[in-house]
């Protein structure tokens, strides 16, 4: 019995040594499982920190290597880190301890809270574009464009962005505005009317027209151009368009009418001006138009009074020639009577009586002359001018040949006189009235008549000079005037001088005289200068 239970002792040790043994080896084997693996975690842990090592590294050399300006705040906005490129540009190191509310113009405060408070709620913050003071630049604009930096689990711990300088382009912005202020001011106040259009339809009307027109803004933009122009003008105005629309023109002026809300209508001159693309396709068309109704119905009345005053003008010439021809026989008449009868009588009658007959035979030849002198002054015209080359030496030696110049009296040019472009028989008929007037009014007995020229830019300046009797100061303007003389008035018509100035008016020129009583007269005058 003692024999089976130790056989079975024995046995149940035996088995419990063999797995104790198993155990051991399971364990011995485990355990170098687990060594392994330590090791081998070991190894993978140094090669993950080299490579946070290397990507740290790489990190810090982009973030160094930025371009622009690049900052990184915590969250009560202290910068903590900033590359070279924000350093230069803000000027100030993270020793400085700046902070994103001392570097903010006052007036961008209640910008900043807002534009920070979306960062904290979103993550992100765009185009945040305040005004900060840079310690060396002054105030400058920046754009900044940033986002929350989070730890592993999400917590914001900072904030980074980076810097745009835009001070150029707020500056830029800010004097287009401008400009487009002073632009807007200007079409508004502009008395022509301003009509922009874009594919017939209206973006812009300025008060002008809406006062033209009769309409509102708001009902000129649901009309277009054609709606409001008058059906004479219609084919005119749709004929230029087409040219615009196909890169024919690119603008035109016309003078159409148009037609108003009362259904009355205006005319006025109208420019319409393309403005295209830079692939010259038409984007919009802008017309200024200034009503020239009230220039055009003053042109009409003056080609009506035009016409008239030209009928009428005839009808007076031809009235003087019916005048003169119709006088001037009644006086040879009487010219021819009053000679016959000093030629049978003269001896016959008393010295009284001849002298009657004498008086009566100078009044005769006055009346001949004034009659001739109205007729000369009626055909004064600029359309009757036959202009040429005209020596005024030549003229002048002819004249002194013709006219009676008393003994006592010189006629000399003190200069070469020009040759100039005119109608000679005007420039004739000019200086010797002058001449003719100066010698009869020399009463010393030296009498001397000097004539001479100076050549100015635009015209020519002529002078009579004569040591005569003189012309008292209120005489200088009412001698041109027809039928005004001084002096004696048997010797003067009252035309003489009215001619000449009609003739200078003729040529765009100016007359005025200088003179002084018992000393002498010089009259000046210009003809400007013919092409």
């Amino acid at each position: 019995m003692e024999n089976k239970e130790t056989t079975l002792l024995k046995k149940a040790i035996e088995r419990q040594k063999k797995a104790r043994q198993q155990a051991e080896r399971i364990l011995e084997e485990r355990s170098k499982e687990l060594y392994d693996t330590a090791e081998h975690l070991r190894q993978t842990n140094k090669i993950l920190e080299n490579l946070l090592a290397q990507k740290t590294t790489q990190l810090d050399n982009v973030f160094v290597n930025i371009i622009d300006p690049y900052v990184v705040m915590d969250l009560k906005g202290k910068i903590i880190k900033m590359n070279s490129a924000a350093e230069e540009f803000l000027g100030y190191t993270v020793k400085d301890n700046v902070s994103l509310a001392s570097l903010v113009h006052p007036d961008y405060k209640e910008y900043t809270k807002a534009s920070f408070k979306s960062l904290y709620a979103t993550g992100l913050i765009k185009k945040y574009s305040p005004r900060i003071n840079t310690k060396n630049k002054g105030f400058r604009y920046v754009e900044v464009n940033g986002s929350l930096i989070k730890d592993k689990t999400g917590t914001p711990v900072a904030a980074q962005g980076i810097l745009r300088d835009i001070t150029h382009e707020i500056e830029i912005k800010s004097l287009l505005d401008l400009q487009k202020q002073r632009l807007d001011i200007i079409v508004e106040n502009s008395p022509l009317g301003i009509w922009l259009t874009s594919n017939d339809k209206l973006v812009k009307a300025n008060k002008a027209i809406e006062k033209m027109l009769g309409y509102t803004e708001e009902e000129l933009k649901s009309m277009n151009a054609m709606d409001i122009t008058s059906v004479d003008s219609l084919q005119t105005s749709q004929d230029y368009r087409k040219q615009l629309f196909a890169g024919e023109i690119d603008d035109f002026t016309m003078v159409k009418k148009y037609l108003r809300k009362n259904g009355s209508y205006f005319s006025a001159k109208t420019t319409v001006t393309a403005v295209r693309n830079l692939i010259g396709e038409l984007k919009y068309e802008v017309a200024l138009i200034e009503d020239i109704t009230h220039e055009l119905e003053l042109e009409e009345e003056k080609k009506q009074l035009v016409k008239d005053l030209e009928t009428s003008n005839q009808g007076l010439q031809e009235y003087a020639h019916i005048v003169s021809h119709d006088l001037k026989s009644p006086l040879r008449s009487i010219s021819a009577l009053t000679t016959w009868m000093y030629e049978d009588y003269k001896d016959k009658l008393d010295d009284n009586g001849v002298y009657n007959l004498k008086m009566m035979q100078e009044k005769v030849e006055s009346m001949d002359k004034l009659i001739d002198g109205i007729l000369k002054y009626s055909t004064i015209k600029s359309d009757h001018l036959d202009n040429s080359l005209v020596n005024v030496n030549e003229v002048v030696k002819e004249i002194v040949d013709v006219i009676y110049i008393p003994d006592h009296v010189e006629v000399k040019c003190v200069n070469e006189l020009p040759t100039i472009y005119a109608d000679r028989t005007k420039v004739h008929q000019l200086i010797q009235n002058f001449l003719s007037n100066a010698v009869v009014h020399i009463e010393r007995e030296k009498g001397l008549v000097e004539v001479g020229c100076v050549e100015r830019k635009k015209y020519w300046e002529f002078s009579v000079k004569d040591n005569g009797v003189g012309i008292p100061k209120e005489y200088h303007e009412k001698i041109f005037k027809i039928f005004q003389s001084i002096g004696n008035k048997e010797r003067s018509t009252g035309i003489g001088l009215s001619i000449v100035k009609k003739i200078i008016d003729l040529y765009e020129g100016k007359v005025w005289l200088e003179s002084e009583i018992g000393v002498g007269t010089t009259f000046f005058f210009t003809l400007k200068k013919q092409k």
